[in-house]
């Protein structure tokens, strides 16, 4: 018969890289033990205590909800390094909601008023919040044990009463341990007789860390993942042994038999009793909106949904109306309607200080009341969108409003709402960072001391996709599985990393999330501080099922770029209203078509450049469809979508019902609102019935769907369903349709978003059309800090037939400026000079006039912070060109210039003024310019990169622009661009087909040589080569160096050929394999070189060299004449099935060549792939996979 007995000392993930118990696990393994309770009790957190609550609930096992303190030395004020640097352990445990009340209110002062290298508490907070809880006295970290390991039992006695009398005799209880350390086998005595002596009860826990014995090492590692050691380092922190793991009864029982410890084991089970605390996930806690007089909440919105309407719909039929009365219904009904006036009230704030508001967002624009009330701008009636997906009155669950802010002011929305409803009302919301496959592979690699180089290799063979486990890579990488199972150290390091992967890593503020509150957010959670101050300890999905109201404030950069763009249109004179533009301007649609995409929100990136050249848009629906499907599963559908667009005739429907609703996106399935109306029109669902449906596919739960099956085909009286069959449609064709939309439910977007983000995707590049000047003048402001950013949108100008001026100290403002349809370099953007200084020579500029020359600029802004790096920097750059002289004078002569301004400046506050005491008005003595030679252009370039990040007036490689191009280089930026960090949503990581380990040809300036001696007694070089786009690292070894003699020095144009080599955690480089100076005579070397080598050991711009297909039955010639090379990165290219669509719209003769550059392979299409080469298919195709990778020849 199994002992029964109860774990309340339990440490899970949420224990940050100490405890590796993950959440889920816990009650599984308890029940596996046969206890059927259990507790957390976290290191002075909270995090987990929801999700264990309810892994618990889902395993059978009674929850207990805890937390090991921390108790401060003193006062939880008192942060005196010799002092109060460590604090001791306590454990308490929630017997009742009083007692969870009080616990989340203890660990939240921790946080608020304790923290000091920890969370703290202290006597004076025991003492007003122990009611409902029980206390146990720890580990040997508590106080009460460490005094009596001091061998002060008159000590431990005296804290110990407290203790007893602060919560009761029946509340505390002395705890032992039995992991075979030897202080706690003399502790132990100590505290059996506290026990007998107090009249308290003895309780046994095991402090446990992980799950089972064998999981110690795991932990040994995750220890030193936190402490940044290594397992084989001597005097690092570490658990003694391998028995802090959740041991069954029939173990703690042998640890603590009853005669030595009387009711240490039988008391787990009673404490375990006594805690019963329970949370409602169905209970709200909406914050009540401050009505004015006369109105109550449902009165006050109903009159806002009304003057929206008048205004919106003034001529419109009664549905409109009726369509309003139900969606204010159903909001007043659900209880709702203080959350949509709140939403309202905020989003009123920012528009009336003309903070940039996004059109929508979610599913939020799929509601009338919201458009009504002005939170969105997105009509649902128009682009026929559901209120029943945002609120389905079916399943009453939490709205979620998300809203889009311009990022630079968002915090002012944020203030807004914590002054509105109080500092203690409000709080941002906790996330942590976890450990994914490939951050855990290095995070245990470091740990278990294996070498960057080593750990860099198996992180690699990691598949670079979404949600990736280890587990599954495993699987599908036959190198990774190889290596697992013939490495020993490998096989080790993936073992550890499995049983890591997922754990949360670090905490850290939800870059959006704020939740607001009825009453004070302690009352509902425990909190938590940071750097970016108070936030909940709860994550936003549990915040969410707590009844708690949520909102992401989010950031979105392209509306402060539309923002500053309309202000500079407005300077020009021009009035532009945003929300009154022409939506099918056919400029725009051309622009767009013709791939011109760059800055264009939602369409930048190479990969959905290549869908909207090839869809050519014609509608704000086919920007939207763009959107919806340019994802991981529906982008396969991409092809067909473009293919019926541009032939209406190939457009087919499995019953005529479905041409109303799959029309507009020419026969293809596209939306989860098309999946809920297919329901609703072909089988008479409701609409709400319909998306509990459309979750239920998507997340597959398949015991729903076989009676949902047989509800959509015959239907079901019971619930008001009549069915496909009852509506005309066949058995079979209903049974289709079923299938049809159960494989698709799970890539269907939300229209409403893709709507929304549309319109603003379509605002930004209609602004760019018709204002290109001001639109690129704001996106160049909007990346200043990015000098790669600024290198490409300069660039792009240039394209766009725009002048970039230098910065200039008369024109120029902090940032980006437009004046005579050119773009003027903004001051902010120079080294050193600060926004403030640039803010006082700007008001000094406009109250005394321009700067009449370089001395009268020191003399006005003398007393201004000006400074004299800045000042050098402000020469170098070029700001005081303008005056005509030139830079070299002006250096030579700048500190002198700037001291006798200090100098005059100190004589006028001294009070040596003339003899009528009154201030002499003269102009500043010019200085004598010294008679020298400018600088070379080159070193002139040199000095504008080196104080602005990019070359301002012309760029090194000017000269050799033609023999860049003959030898076919990748330009820099589209390498950098390939592997950076994804950014905010809308201006994401490019898509490319450039991967690691790649061959590539780049050409550029060498801007920096480092030489290194090797371990073999070699030498090899770190240069920093820079193109026009961008700069990088390349790696130079002996043996390439020795190609090139004298090449890899300063300045030097070069060309150059290796290998990508791309670590997550740092900028790609290049190892290179070969290089020449870029002359025309090495151009024309390399270009001859690269025609005779093939296109695997080419530049990457370069067409392959027809070659021969081979067959089953041996080499065969490929036909005569011209031929279309298409090369991809390889056969999984994503960009393959929209290819092959174009390819299908122009059949012809000409055979198509298919180039994988990750393998090297190539074969001759199939000839129903053949085509008639014009130059729309050309365009269209250069357009998808950039101009280099297709070539006619």
């Amino acid at each position: 018969m199994a002992i029964d007995f109860v774990h309340l000392h339990v440490h899970s993930v949420f224990s940050l890289l100490d405890g590796a118990c993950p959440v889920a696990e816990l009650p599984r393994r308890a029940k596996e033990l046969g206890q059927q309770s259990l507790a957390v009790t976290d290191h002075g957190v909270m995090y987990g205590c929801i999700d264990f609550y309810k892994a618990c609930k889902a395993e059978g096992v009674h929850p207990i909800i805890g937390c090991e303190v921390y108790v401060a030395p003193r006062s939880r004020f008192d942060k005196t390094a010799e002092l109060d640097g460590e604090a001791y352990h306590l454990v308490l445990l929630c017997q009742n909601q009083k007692g969870y009340e009080n616990l989340i209110y203890l660990v939240s002062q921790g946080f608020l008023q304790g923290f000091y290298n920890k969370p703290r508490v202290d006597w004076d907070l025991l003492k007003e919040y122990h009611e409902g809880l029980i206390c146990l006295s720890a580990c040997l970290a508590g106080q009460v044990p460490r005094l009596l390991d001091q061998d002060s039992y008159e000590g431990a006695l005296e804290l110990a009463t407290q203790y007893r009398d602060l919560f009761g005799p029946e509340n505390y209880f002395i705890e032992v341990q039995d992991h075979g350390i030897p202080e706690q086998k003399k502790v132990n005595e100590g505290l059996c007789r506290l026990a007998k002596e107090l009249g308290v009860g003895l309780v046994a826990t095991n402090d446990a860390h992980y799950l089972k014995r064998e999981d110690a090492s795991s932990q040994d590692v995750l220890l030193c993942i936190q402490t940044g050691k290594t397992v084989d380092e001597p005097n690092r922190m570490r658990f003694e042994g391998e028995e802090f793991y959740l041991k069954s009864g029939e173990e703690m029982a042998q640890l603590f038999p009853e005669d030595k410890f009387p009711g240490a084991i039988s008391n787990t089970v009673k404490i375990a009793e006594r805690c019963q605390v329970e949370f409602d996930f169905s209970e709200q806690h909406l914050p009540a909106f401050d009505v004015p007089e006369d109105y109550d909440a449902e009165g006050y919105l109903r009159h806002l949904a009304d003057e929206g309407f008048a205004r919106l719909y003034p001529d419109k039929d009664a549905s409109y109306r009726e369509r309003l009365e139900y969606e204010l219904d159903m909001i007043c009904r659900m209880g709702f309607t203080d959350y949509f006036l709140i939403v309202a009230d905020f989003v009123r704030f920012a528009r009336s200080r003309d903070i940039p508001v996004g059109p929508g967002r979610g599913s939020a624009a799929g509601s009338m009341v919201s458009y009504c009330l002005g939170i969105t701008d997105i009509d649902p009636m128009r682009y026929n969108l559901y209120f029943e997906r945002f609120l389905n009155p079916e399943r009453v669950s939490m709205p979620d409003i998300d809203m889009d802010f311009c990022g630079v002011r968002r915090q002012e929305v944020i203030d807004y709402v914590v002054e509105k409803y109080g500092e203690d009302h409000v709080a941002q919301i906790i996330t942590f960072g976890t450990m994914a496959a490939k951050a855990a592979v290095r995070d245990c690699g470091r740990a278990l001391n294996m070498t960057y180089a080593e750990v860099d290799a198996v992180a690699k063979l990691v598949p670079q996709e979404l949600k990736i486990t280890l587990d599954k890579a495993l699987k599908v990488s036959r190198e990774l599985r190889s290596l697992y199972e013939s490495d020993e150290r490998v096989h080790t390091l993936l073992d550890t990393a499995r049983k890591l992967e997922g754990t949360p890593r670090n905490a850290s503020t939800h870059a959006a999330g704020v939740v607001i509150t009825k009453e004070p957010v302690h009352r509902y959670v425990p909190l938590a501080k940071n750097d970016q101050g108070v936030v909940t300890q709860y994550i936003m999905t549990t915040l969410e099922e707590l009844g708690l109201l949520k909102m992401d404030f989010l950031g979105l950069r392209n509306l402060t770029i539309l923002h500053d763009a309309v202000e500079l249109v407005k300077q020009s004179g021009v009035e532009l209203d945003l929300h009154n533009i022409d939506y099918e301007d056919k400029g725009v649609y051309e622009m767009l078509s013709q791939g011109k995409t760059s800055g264009v929100f939602q369409l930048e990136s190479a990969g959905m450049r290549g869908v909207v050249v090839a869809m050519k848009p014609h509608s704000i629906e086919d920007i939207t469809a763009a959107i919806a499907l340019y994802r991981p599963g529906p982008m396969a559908s991409i092809p067909t979508y473009i293919d019926c667009k541009h032939h209406p005739e190939k457009v087919q429907y499995k019953h005529p019902l479905l041409r109303d609703i799959l029309q507009v996106t020419y026969g293809c399935t596209v939306y989860q609102e098309q999946v809920m109306e297919i329901f609703r029109r072909l089988a008479g669902y409701s609409l709400g019935k319909a998306d509990l449906v459309r979750k239920a596919m998507s997340k597959k739960k398949m015991d729903v769907l076989k009676s949902e099956r047989e509800n959509f085909i015959h239907g079901n009286k019971e619930e008001g369903i009549v069915g496909c069959v009852a509506n005309g449609v066949s058995e079979e064709v209903a049974s289709q349709l079923f299938d049809d939309l159960l494989d698709f439910a799970n890539y269907a977007f939300n229209k409403a978003h893709a709507v929304s983000y549309a319109v603003l995707s379509y605002q930004t590049a209609y602004v760019k059309y018709h204002y290109p000047t001001e639109y690129m003048a704001a996106l160049l402001t909007s990346v200043l800090g990015d000098s790669a950013k600024v290198s490409e949108y300069i660039l792009e100008c240039r394209e766009m037939g725009i002048t970039i001026l230098t910065p200039d100290i008369n024109q120029s403002g902090a940032d980006f400026t437009v004046r005579d349809k050119t773009i003027r370099f903004g001051l902010a953007a120079v080294k050193n000079v600060g926004r403030s200084f640039v803010a006082a020579l700007e008001k000094e500029r406009q109250s005394g006039g321009p700067f009449r020359s370089f001395s009268d600029f020191c003399s006005r802004m003398v007393e201004t912070d000006l400074n004299k790096r800045a000042l050098e920097n402000l020469i170098r750059c070029g700001a005081f060109d303008n005056f005509g002289h030139r830079r070299s004078q002006l250096l030579r002569v700048y500190e002198q210039v700037l001291d006798a301004s200090v100098s005059e400046r100190r004589k006028n506050i001294e009070g040596q003024i003339d003899l009528f005491g009154m201030a002499q008005e003269e102009e500043a003595a010019e200085v004598e310019l010294p008679d020298i030679p400018e600088y070379p252009k080159r070193e002139l370039l040199a000095m504008e990169k080196q104080t602005t990040g990019i070359y301002l007036s012309g760029h090194p490689l000017d000269e050799q622009g033609e023999l860049v191009k003959q030898v076919g280089a990748t330009p820099i930026g589209q390498v950098l661009a390939a592997f950076a960090p994804e950014e905010e949503e809308g201006m994401g990581r490019a898509e490319s087909d450039l991967r690691d380990g790649m061959y590539i040809t780049l050409a550029g300036i060498v801007s920096a040589v480092k030489l290194k001696t090797t371990k073999n007694n070699t030498t090899m070089a770190y240069v920093t080569l820079e193109d026009r786009s961008g700069s990088m690292e390349l790696l130079v070894f002996q043996k390439a160096m020795d190609s090139a003699p004298g090449a890899f020095v300063e300045d030097n144009a070069l060309v150059v050929y290796g290998r990508i080599s791309a670590r997550e955690d740092e900028a790609p480089k290049l190892v290179c394999d070969r290089c020449a100076v870029l002359t025309p005579q090495s151009a024309a070397e390399w270009q001859n070189k690269n025609r005779n080598s093939g296109w695997r050991n080419a530049s990457r711009g370069s067409a392959p060299r027809p070659q021969v297909r081979e067959t089953k039955e041996g080499a065969e010639k490929e036909p005569s004449g011209p031929r279309l090379y298409l090369r991809f990165s390889g056969e999984n290219a994503p960009l393959l099935e929209q290819t092959k669509s174009l390819l299908c719209q122009s059949p012809g003769q000409t055979p198509v060549v298919i180039f994988y550059s990750d393998t090297g392979k190539r074969f001759l299409a199939r000839q129903e792939l053949w085509v008639t080469p014009g130059e729309e298919l050309i365009q269209n195709l250069g357009g998808l996979l950039s101009p280099q990778n297709v070539v006619l020849r």
